[in-house]
């Protein structure tokens, strides 16, 4: 079936200047993957629109322009705000000691980033009703209708970022992804190895209980400058499964 023949698929395409996708084997240095993730993918649609009764399942990513690689080094910071001193400062009791970032700063330290400059994605998703939607108040048609009004309208909960926060995105509403080009030529098949799905396994996200992260990887293949990445279609290797 074509993506026009089931009423459940959105489409969009998101650019921007810069996009990293870190992989996790790299404990410190930001070394990203050749693409978006499925879960980066996620996040970007659910910064347009979101309810806890329904859900995306990233059915593919075309790529439109690849990018190209690039490094730099940047001042990150090693520490996290505590959660419970921040409670006891909103209370009135002790000052929150602040964390120092920048050059030289106690706090801070710079680490390396291997990224992508100039980049663009077609992304299209289909959306699901999990376990809290309550038929027929919620439909698949309610809130297909919603994302596509908000996306035709450049509207967003927050702004869509491509793998790292500073790294915004900007994104189109794309009413038939057939007929959007993508970068085929410079791109044919190729097997990008083991790629983090979702910190989610989504189909216990529609299973009718509420789920701790669990981290969920696949063997990544792109064919014609596109990820086919339907959890219907390609083998999930969940935490702790050998492959």
């Amino acid at each position: 079936m074509t993506p026009l023949e089931r009423p459940t698929l959105v489409s969009l395409i998101v650019r921007g200047d810069f996009g990293c996708w870190t992989r996790p084997e790299f404990s410190a240095e930001r070394v990203s993957y050749a693409l978006p993730t499925p879960s980066s993918a996620r996040g970007m649609l659910e910064s347009i629109y979101y309810e806890p009764q329904m859900m995306y399942l990233i059915d593919s990513i075309g790529v439109i322009r690849r990018g190209s690689w690039f490094s730099f080094r940047r001042n990150e910071v090693k520490k996290v705000v505590s959660v419970k001193e921040a409670a006891r400062a909103m209370e009135g009791g002790s000052p929150l000691e602040p964390i120092w970032a920048g050059g030289g700063a106690e706090d801070a330290t710079q680490r390396g980033m291997l990224a992508l400059a100039d980049v663009a994605y077609l992304i299209t998703a289909e959306i699901r009703l999990t376990h809290r939607a309550e038929p027929p108040r919620d439909s698949l048609e309610k809130y297909r209708g919603q994302f596509i009004r908000r996306a035709k309208t450049g509207k967003c909960t927050h702004r869509p970022c491509l793998g790292v926060r500073e790294f915004d995105a900007f994104f189109e509403y794309v009413e038939d992804p057939s007929t959007v080009q993508l970068c085929s030529n410079d791109w044919g098949r190729e097997d990008l190895g083991l790629m983090l799905y979702d910190v989610f396994d989504p189909y216990q996200r529609v299973s009718g209980r509420d789920v701790a992260p669990q981290s969920v990887f696949f063997r990544a293949k792109i064919e014609g400058a596109r990820l086919d990445c339907h959890p219907d279609r390609v083998e999930l290797i969940r935490k702790g499964v050998a492959s």
